[in-house]
C-alpha cells in the first residue's frame, strides 16, 4: 500500500484542539468534521487539501486531549498519511485504530517542506520527497497494524 500526495507542513507540539477545536466536537459528522480540520492553525488547509495529501510535521503531534475526532478529522479530510518526528502516544493509537497510516521518521519530519509531493510505501517505510528526489527510512508497520490500516481500522479489521 502507497500514499501520494502534497505536503502540508507543521511544527512541534500540533494539539488536537487545533486539529478539531473543540467546539466542533458535538458532531460525529466525518464530513463536518472535516470542513473544520486544522482551520485554528491553518485557515487554508480545508481550501487547499487534495485526496491523497500528507500531513508532516515536527515533535509531539496529536498531543492534548485524547478525542478520536482529531484523527477522523484529518482523514475525511483526504489525508493519505502523517509523518512526524514524533506522535503523542494517545493520537498515535487512535489513528490506528481508525485506519490512518502515521510513520514517525525525524529526518523527514526536518528535511520535507510545505508544498513537496511525497510517496510513502507503507511495506517498506521508505518516505520518497519526490520534488528533493531525497529518501527517508521509517519503520515500516508490523503485519498485525497494517492489516487494521489496510482494512480500514480496528472493528473492520476483526470482522470475519
Amino acid at each position: 500500500m502507497q500514499a501520494k500526495g502534497r505536503v502540508h507542513k507543521y511544527g512541534n507540539n500540533v494539539d488536537t484542539d487545533v486539529i478539531i477545536p473543540a467546539r466542533y466536537l458535538n458532531t460525529s459528522s466525518r464530513a463536518e468534521l472535516a470542513q473544520h480540520c486544522m482551520e485554528d492553525l491553518d485557515r487554508n488547509f480545508v481550501k487547499t487539501v487534495k485526496p491523497g495529501d500528507i500531513i508532516v510535521a515536527n515533535k509531539n503531534f496529536g498531543c492534548g486531549s485524547s478525542r478520536e475526532h482529531a484523527p477522523i478529522a484529518i482523514q475525511a479530510s483526504g489525508i493519505s498519511c502523517v509523518i512526524a518526528s514524533t506522535f503523542a502516544r494517545i493520537f498515535y493509537r487512535n489513528s490506528i485504530n481508525i485506519g490512518l497510516p502515521i510513520l514517525e521518521c525525524e529526518e523527514a519530519a526536518e528535511k520535507i517542506q510545505d508544498g513537496d509531493d511525497v510517496q510513502v510505501d507503507f511495506g517498506t517505510g521508505v518516505i520518497t520527497d519526490l520534488t528533493s528526489g531525497k529518501t527517508f527510512q521509517a519503520e515500516p508497520f508490523p503485519p498485525f497494524i497494517q492489516n487494521i490500516i489496510d482494512k480500514g481500522g480496528l472493528l473492520n479489521s476483526l470482522k470475519g
